[in-house]
């Protein structure tokens, strides 16, 4: 893995300097995608974004499935984590694979990416961001609007270990009980009449993605919920030093997303945590003054560290740094201390007592 971190660039479209020309074969842009539902609808906004900027190019969506689309019956934390959504995909960045041609790109929700990538890959960009909240989602025809509205015992759904321990923190007399599966199976779960569960909690990202922000009972802000690193943008993956998606992906990024997401992935490396430790955080842009707030859990929201740091940015480094900044502040308030205590062990105990058959069906990164 490479310690080298490359941070993306973004063409400033504010400037009165025109798009940089890029070339490609028969004028295509090839992007990769899993088959997913959601996964298509975020390849999708990569390829009208591309077509808006460059409408001479022409798009097209390479659907595969994956590792983690094949192997139903086990959480995600014990098998690979957000290495596994990408691994198949980033074969055909380098080379023609079977029925599968090489594409260029693969698009990815950021917060499945790992803060570093193989040594072959790079985060070419980040898509214009979707809202980052987690929303609350009750049961079809509940008369819950809120977390706080659930009598004590009522069962919250999630398989986000982030999540369940702010559930645990923020609302002791609640009960956590995981539950997986595309989108629509998780609805489907929660709206079944035998469901155990009151409501569940997703990316409000994926719900609007996916046309189904109708769905929504709230939008959880961060006294309640901070959300993911990355959750709600589209990280753009491209092959390492290809000058020419580079170029182009310098163009279709968005810098405000960007800077929070560089801010946000900067402070995770830091931390050294991954898709299954309970980090989460909030960040806000405004007048070019970044500001960023964390907090690290242990996994069952018992302990806690948070804190917040702004500053003014002028160029992408200065969010990195910002990252690394506000880390280091965690780290001497206790951060890590939380964090090397947990173990995948530990966690699988946690949710093992929700875990059950029937709740393991096909998972989907980016809820």
């Amino acid at each position: 893995m490479s310690h080298i971190v490359y941070i993306p660039k973004v063409f400033n479209h504010d400037s009165n300097s025109p798009i940089p020309k890029v070339s490609f074969e028969n004028n295509t842009v090839k992007i990769g995608s899993r088959k997913s539902l959601l996964a298509v609808r975020q390849s999708e906004i990569v390829s009208k974004t591309i077509t808006k900027l460059y409408p001479e190019l022409s798009t097209t969506i390479t659907k595969v499935s994956t590792l983690g689309d094949q192997v139903q019956n086990r959480p995600l934390y014990s098998f690979g984590g957000k290495a596994l959504w990408t691994k198949e995909l980033e074969i055909l960045l380098l080379e023609n694979v079977g029925e599968f041609e090489k594409i260029d790109l693969i698009a990815h929700s950021l917060k499945d990416m790992p803060t570093v990538l193989p040594d072959e890959f790079e985060l070419g960009c980040i898509i214009n961001r979707e809202d980052p909240r987690d929303a609350l989602v009750m049961k079809a025809n509940s008369k819950y609007k809120t977390l706080a509205d659930l009598p004590p015992g009522s069962i919250v759904g999630t398989s986000s270990v982030r999540r369940s321990a702010q559930i645990h923190r923020n609302y002791p007399h609640l009960i956590f009980k995981s539950v997986r599966g595309n989108i629509h199976t998780r609805l489907n779960k929660l709206d079944d009449p035998n469901s155990v569960f009151e409501c569940i909690i997703l990316a409000a990202a994926g719900l609007i993605r996916c046309n189904l922000g109708d769905r929504i009972t709230k939008y959880l802000d961060c006294d309640e919920m901070y959300h993911a690193v990355g959750q709600g943008a589209i990280g753009v993956e491209i092959k390492k030093n290809n000058e020419t998606m580079r170029l182009l992906c310098s163009v279709i990024g968005c810098r405000e997303t960007t800077w929070k997401c560089i801010a946000e992935r900067s402070l995770l490396r830091t931390l050294e945590g991954g898709c299954s430790v309970p980090v989460g955080v909030w960040t806000t842009l405004n007048n070019d003054i970044l500001q960023l707030k964390a907090i690290v859990l242990s996994v069952d929201g018992s302990e806690s560290v948070e804190d917040v740091l702004e500053k003014k940015i002028t160029c992408d480094k200065d969010a990195f740094d910002l990252g690394i900044e506000l880390a280091d502040k965690l780290i001497a308030k206790g951060a890590k201390k939380i964090l090397d205590k947990i173990n995948f062990n530990k966690i699988q105990e946690i949710k093992n007592a929700g875990l059950t058959a029937s709740e393991t069906a096909t998972p989907e990164p980016g809820l």
